[in-house]
Formats: C-alpha cells, structure tokens, sequence
C-alpha cells in the first residue's frame, strides 16, 4: 500500500515524487512509457525565462530560480522581445504587464537590439531585454529529480499504461494493461496531455485540460549564429529562436489543437517557422537538419492545476503546466507537495498564492 501513486513520470510527476518522499511519503511513479520524459519533457526548447506563461505564473519561476541555478541547471543566455515600428502598443503593454511582478527587463531601441541580434533586418526596431533568462540543463534536472526520488524510496515502474482505476474502502486500486495492480491511498494524476483521460478513469470531473502542439526546428545558417545570442521571441508571439551547439532552434510559436499522442511535426509548420525566421535576420539558411513537436497543455484559464479535486476523494492533480513546467518545477513540486501533505510553506513557497492553482476553480 503506497501514501501516493503519481501517474506521469516526466519532469512533473517526477518532481513531484521526489519533494512527496522528502515528506517521508511511500510513493509509486507510473510512466506509460519505455522510459520517463518521452513526450513533453524530452522534446522541451529548454530555458528558463521569467515572463514565460504570464504574471501568474511569475511567482513560481522566480521561486524556482535559486534552486536551478544553485544546483547548476541553468546556464545564463538573456532573451529579447522584439517588434517592428507597428508593436510599440505590444511591447508598452507587454512592460505594463510586468511592471510589478518582480521580473527584470530593459527597453531597448534598434541600436541595443543590433548589437544582441547581428544581421537583424532593419524592419525591426526595438526590444525589450530580459537579462536573466537562461537555458535550462532539462535532461540533467529530470535525471535529478528522479535520482532523489529513487534515494528516498520512490518505486519508479515503466512501461505501465494505467487502463483501470478503482476506489475501494478508503483507497485505490490501479491496473496497467498488462495486468499489474497496485494499491494507494491517494493518486496524483500528472499525465500531461492525458490528464483528463486520467480523471475519467477514476471517476473525476475533466478540467478541460488541452494539449497543444509546439513544432521545433534545428537549422543550419550562414553566417553561424554567436553563441552568445540571447533568445529571441517575437513581441506577437509569432516565433521564437535561440543557439544550440552551433545550429539555431526555431519554432513558430505554434499552438495546434491535438489529441493526446506522440506528436510528430507537420511540414506547413516547419515551413511556416523558416518563412518567418528569415523575415528577422538576413542570415542563409542552409539545412533544415531535425524537426521534431511535443504537446504543452494547458487548462481552459492556462493557469497549472495543483492540489486535491473537489470531488472526488484521495485524487489529486498536478497537470496543465504548458511549456512552462520545466521551469517552475521546483517551486511547483514544494508547493503541491506541502498541499497534498498538509506541511507548511518554506522558504520557497511563502508568498505564492496556491489559490491560483487550486482545482475548485472549475467546480
């Protein structure tokens, strides 16, 4: 009989494992897959960026910051918002937005944003600077949460697609598709893009949790880009790119509709980010070498949903973390962990206000 049985094993429900065992619960992490991280985690773009998701999502990702960079996951790179003389309304609201949220940017004109972006066509007038961001070490951070997980008695079982969840005299009963079974007293539902299936297994109400593909592309261009290119993000939200190991990563910033699945890239998207990439710099564009997409999730509000459903009893949720899940994970772990197990905020968590997350918000 395990205290929790988390149903996911990428970054959240990996966190989440390891902050739950640190509380001295005897927790079960279930993945569907052959390893953990296969969908979402493993295909994220990877950076830590402080107005990413939004201002209420800015309090979990500065919460998370100490943690990432005191344990070396983050490697600083900086970001640029960049607009044409027709966003200036954009970018004001954009500072607006973020005025007093504790994030740190810069307005910059076009000759801050040449010096950032070298081959930056002139259309492209102004900026605002976000020195903080950084790539995040995602594969390294998953590996860690897991290892810490595993040390504190966590059972990680792979290959264990949950197909039938039933409540039975105060706990639950969970069998994979291949006859497994196991026993706990509370489930943690952190399945990502199937989180809603998740809760129709086990009697909940769907939140309306949808899952929305992301295309990336790895480009080579000429000239090759600076390493130490800030990542840069279209003010309208049309693109975004960054340097990885001499190549560019590209996406449209694409938001499709998807069934949950193993998400692969379509090519009008693919073509779609190159077209607008070149409209930005006047570099070559040489190969298109690796394409690839993931699914990002979002609940209807895009806010994440932490903490028991209203509902039903011993279920809990721990999804609808879109693209920024990697990084506020520890922040999010900390306080979903505190919550499920009735400890106290620390340190970390003071201050954030988990009635954003809560799920009673749908009821």
């Amino acid at each position: 009989m395990y205290d929790f049985a988390i149903i996911g094993a990428g970054i959240a429900g990996a966190s989440l494992a390891a902050e739950l065992s640190a509380y001295g619960a005897r927790t079960l992490l279930l993945e569907a897959e052959d390893f953990p991280g296969y969908h979402a985690t493993g295909r994220s773009a990877a950076f830590w960026e402080e107005c990413y998701g939004g201002p209420d999502i800015v309090p979990l990702t500065l919460a998370s910051g100490d943690y990432l960079r005191e344990g070396g996951f983050l490697t600083n790179r900086g970001a640029l918002y960049i607009g044409r003389e027709s966003d200036v309304t954009a970018l004001d609201a954009f500072e607006r937005r973020f005025a007093d949220t504790g994030v740190s940017i810069e307005r910059l004109g076009r000759e801050g944003l040449a010096r950032h972006v070298p081959g930056v066509r002139e259309s492209w007038t102004s900026a605002i600077w976000e020195p903080a961001c950084a790539d995040i070490d995602v594969a390294r951070l998953h590996q860690h949460y897991l290892t810490l997980a595993q040390r504190a008695g966590t059972e990680i079982v792979c290959r264990a697609q949950v197909a039938g969840i039933a409540r039975r005299d105060h706990h639950w009963l969970l069998e994979s598709d291949s006859g497994e079974r196991w026993s706990a007293q509370a489930i943690v539902n952190a399945a990502g893009a199937w989180a809603d299936k998740v809760a129709l297994l086990a009697g909940a109400r769907p939140i309306g949790i949808q899952p929305l593909r992301r295309t990336v592309v790895q480009l080579r261009v000429s000239p090759e880009a600076p390493a130490d290119m800030p990542l840069v993000l279209d003010i309208e939200g049309q693109f975004y790119f960054k340097p990885e190991s001499g190549r560019i990563w590209l996406s449209p910033h694409d938001e499709i509709p998807s069934e949950p699945c193993d998400a692969a890239p379509e090519e009008l998207d693919v073509a779609q980010a190159i077209a607008r990439f070149e409209r930005v710099v006047d570099w070559h564009v040489e190969a298109a070498e690796r394409k690839w997409a993931g699914l990002r999730s979002f609940a209807p509000d895009r806010r994440p949903v932490y903490g028991w459903d209203p509902l039903v009893e011993g279920f809990a949720w721990f999804a609808g973390q879109g693209g920024f899940g990697i990084q506020t994970s520890p922040a999010a772990a900390r306080l979903a962990a505190q919550r499920l197990t009735d400890s106290a905020p620390d340190a970390m968590t003071e201050g954030i206000d988990a009635a954003l997350y809560d799920p009673d918000r749908f009821t």
